[in-house]
């Protein structure tokens, strides 16, 4: 059974930092794509960061030079740390792990990230 549990999230003032993390299970963890995405209230959810199993990594523009993304592969454990959070990052942020040819697609139950300005 496949599980993506997230943990990190909480409330910070705006300026501050928070490092999310996501611990795999049940799949060949170093094959996948993970991502970390974001759902604000009344908003579609959005991919923030992803990293390849080549360690490639792209992020939305909004978050670049603020948030990067990480992968332990040894401890099937994808990070996203965020610095300088601003009140618009304030969302549920969730991990995903995707295999396109193993038709692969899972989802954490997100965590919630609150920031205060």
């Amino acid at each position: 059974q496949v599980q993506l549990v997230e943990s990190g999230g909480g409330l910070v003032q705006a300026g501050g930092s928070l490092r999310l993390s996501c611990a795999a299970s049940g799949i060949i963890f170093s094959i996948h794509v993970m991502g970390w995405y974001r759902q604000a209230p009344g908003k579609q959810r959005e991919l923030v960061a992803a990293i390849t199993s080549g360690y490639r990594t792209n992020y939305t523009d909004s978050v670049k030079g603020r948030f990067t993304i990480s992968r332990d592969n040894a401890k099937n454990t994808v990070y996203l740390q965020m610095n300088s959070l601003k009140p618009e990052d304030t969302a549920v942020y969730y991990c995903n792990a995707r295999h396109v040819m193993l038709g692969a697609d899972y989802w954490g139950q997100g965590t919630q990230v609150t920031v205060s300005s």
